[in-house]
């Protein structure tokens, strides 16, 4: 086990780099080698989700999995479409921030799909141990890192070191995530025609648009980035299990590419044969602007209350108003104010709609930008 003293100091160094404010790329390459000091690793791989429904947004990896993208889309379908539990999702709705293969399955790590059908197989890991990146404003992102057969297991009090970095890549995350500003309008696409997917129910991609092509292509970036594929076979995996759960909600994700445009992915099952599921089709567009307002609101760590005051202040409601539709004092109301503008660095109303509207999305809207009341509708 490693030294409590080298414990302490990546603990510290993560706390560090999550208050820093780097860019997304920069903090988790930073603080995944930093783990690595505490928690040996020879591979890893670091995913942010979408903290409304758990979905996949984004995949970098290091160590030998660099630049081996391969297989990331039958990834996308065993996490997302098999019950395991140690899924991130599974991981998610449990009293865990991070669990290791061998420890939860007491060494039988052929009970988990992903192990037998991926890992083992393909890559030749012996373990895994998983870390989810979770504050009170929610789950953020993820974490896993791999050993070979010839190396030690992940045991328990490394998997319970790594939980106590949740919170901490959880706020490096909703920084990152502020830092990158909208840009300029990305250009047209080529095709008019709708950005889509279709994948079949041997989960090869069956048809995919001009539009579909250009989307994903404005999701990749260097050489740590994964296949953006994954994301779609992500939905895919996870609409076919909404489709055996009546009333469960489609996957959807809110993405945003490398020039900061942000897009919807959704995807919804068609049912074939007897009802069976088969294809599956995702839909990419460009994100609504109330869709990333919320995000970008959530990013900021705000309390269920601070929101509620946000929400009202977005859409232009006075003090005294909102005091009154939210049954507290005005006094109340500006002890909530001061703290929202700490916590999203600005210093007043002008400033914290311009954090939230003007750097984030209006930019990419040109010069067709409506009353603010348009974006929250």
């Amino acid at each position: 086990m490693t030294s409590s003293l080298t414990l302490a100091r990546v603990q510290g160094d993560l706390d560090v780099l999550s208050r820093a404010g780097l860019d997304l790329d920069d903090f988790l390459a930073e603080a995944t080698a930093s783990v690595g000091r505490a928690v040996p690793w020879v591979g890893a791989c670091v995913g942010t989700h979408d903290p409304a429904t758990m979905m996949l947004t984004s995949a970098r990896k290091y160590g030998v999995l660099e630049a081996d993208n391969e297989h990331d889309r039958l990834f996308g379908i065993i996490e997302y479409g098999t019950d395991d539990a140690t899924s991130f999702r599974a991981l998610a709705t449990s009293d865990h921030r991070a669990v290791g293969v061998h420890v939860v399955t007491a060494g039988d790590v052929e009970r988990s799909e992903r192990m037998t059908r991926l890992m083992q197989p393909v890559f030749g890991f012996a373990d895994e141990a998983r870390l989810l990146f979770r504050d009170g404003s929610g789950v953020w992102g993820c974490m896993a890192v791999f050993r070979g057969g010839d190396e030690a297991r992940f045991g328990e009090q490394e998997v319970d070191f790594l939980g106590t970095l949740s919170a901490s890549f959880a706020r490096g995350v909703r920084a990152g995530i502020l830092t990158r500003l909208a840009a300029a309008p990305a250009p047209a696409l080529s095709t008019g025609g709708p950005a889509v997917v279709i994948v079949d129910a041997h989960d090869d991609i069956a048809q995919i648009s001009l539009g579909a092509e250009e989307r994903l292509a404005q999701l990749g970036g260097d050489a740590h980035r994964g296949d953006p594929l994954s994301l779609v076979t992500s939905l895919v995996g996870a609409a076919r299990r909404s489709a055996s759960a009546p009333g469960a909600a489609l996957p959807r994700a809110r993405v945003r590419t490398a020039s900061g445009e942000w897009l919807l992915l959704h995807a919804s099952p068609l049912s074939g044969a007897r009802g069976a599921v088969g294809d599956v089709v995702v839909t990419i567009e460009e994100a609504r602007p109330p869709e990333i307002v919320a995000l970008v609101v959530a990013a900021f760590g705000l309390t269920p209350r601070e929101r509620d005051v946000t929400r009202l202040v977005l859409q232009g409601v006075e003090t005294k108003e909102i005091a009154a539709g939210l049954h507290m004092s005005a006094y109340t109301v500006q002890d909530h104010l001061k703290s929202v503008f700490e916590k999203a660095g600005v210093r007043s109303r002008r400033e914290l709609i311009s954090r939230v509207y003007f750097d984030q999305y209006v930019p990419r809207m040109g010069d067709d930008v409506g009353p603010l009341g348009w974006f929250v509708g």
